[in-house]
């Protein structure tokens, strides 16, 4: 059977292709009883318009760009979700990305998601991402883009961020309060803006407390998974150089480190405490469960999709910061029987 065409409507009715056209797209210049009439006929002969042209003509496609590190973890997923809360009902389309922690495959990531033209881009970056021209590149073009959690500081983009710095002094603090002393921290990735809020803020709490912070106290476990954790805590045990306690850049490098404790026969948390951050979903499943930080994972991406709309309906490029608050979870493997 033949594909009835926007000609076939328009021979039907003996007006130009382009009367046709401006009828669907519902033009100011058409009179409301000309495009009713042009609907009319090309319903009776099976006409639909295509959705993927008419969008080109508009020069909008209702389609956002998401990429994101990962899905191993429920951070992104939970993210994903407030970002679709938001993008959805206002008739867009999400389309998701991962990058698999890699920088090129990210890069590959966007510029697919711009070639295929979408009206915009939620990215949080990987872990080894350090260049960032081709993004630079798109910000001049005036192509708008929100950073969340990963993010990457020079790039003048709305950024949705937990506040690091104060969320890791809380959890340092909680240790030495609980009476831990030599306490370590295992260092993220030095590109990503969080691992050196959070660096900071074991720092200021250790000097705050008035103990020992030196270099052999920060770990640099280079990554940000279980198997990071794993060589962190294995390393430490090789050396003989056991702390009482451990502040880890995320929940799944502290529970990489509480596994080789564990099969080590190291008792959580009487020889050593640890503190995790984001509140992975295991975090409740491992023994002991693991103290760590609850980050507003629907709520970041709700802000982040809120963020783009603002720039798509405006315009305007605001390079704006948002902090949000997060809430600590104590659970058993920081906390010491007195």
């Amino acid at each position: 059977m033949k594909k009835v065409t926007i000609k076939d409507v328009a021979a039907q009715l003996g007006v130009s292709v382009s009367t046709i056209s401006r009828a669907f797209n519902d033009k100011y210049d058409i009179k409301k009883e000309t495009r009713e009439r042009i609907m009319a006929q090309a319903k009776e002969l099976g006409y639909n318009p295509n959705p993927i042209a008419q969008k080109l003509q508009q020069n909008k496609t209702n389609n956002i760009g998401v990429v994101v590190p990962e899905f191993r973890n429920a951070f992104f997923p939970d993210v994903i979700t407030g970002i679709q809360d938001i993008l959805i009902p206002k008739g867009y389309q999400v389309l998701i990305m991962q990058s698999n922690e890699n920088a090129e495959t990210e890069l590959g990531n966007v510029k697919t998601l711009y070639n295929n033209m979408v009206d915009g881009l939620i990215i949080s970056f990987s872990a080894d991402t350090q260049k960032v021209n081709y993004y630079k590149d798109l910000l001049e073009k005036d192509f708008p883009i929100v950073q969340f959690n990963r993010i990457i500081d020079k790039l003048q983009t709305p950024k949705v961020v937990l506040d690091d710095y104060a969320w890791a002094f809380m959890a340092t603090e909680h240790l030495i309060l609980q009476g831990y002393k030599n306490i370590v921290h295992f260092k993220g990735p030095k590109f990503l803006s969080f691992s050196l809020a959070r660096l900071k803020g074991f720092k200021d709490a250790m000097h705050k407390h008035k103990l020992l912070c030196c270099d052999a106290q920060i770990i640099d476990v280079h990554g940000l998974d279980i198997n990071d954790g794993k060589q962190g805590m294995q390393m430490l045990i090789d050396k003989k150089q056991l702390p009482d306690a451990i502040f880890a850049v995320n929940d799944p490098v502290a529970l990489g480190a509480m596994m080789v404790m564990k099969a080590n026969n190291i008792e959580i948390p009487d020889e050593i405490g640890i503190v995790g951050f984001s509140e992975s979903r295991l975090s409740d499943v491992i023994e002991p469960s693991l103290t760590t930080i609850k980050q507003p994972t629907f709520e970041m991406g709700q802000t982040a999709a809120k963020l783009l709309l603002q720039e798509l309906e405006s315009g305007i490029r605001v390079s704006q910061r948002i902090k949000l608050s997060g809430s600590f979870k104590i659970k058993q493997s920081s906390v010491r029987l007195r």
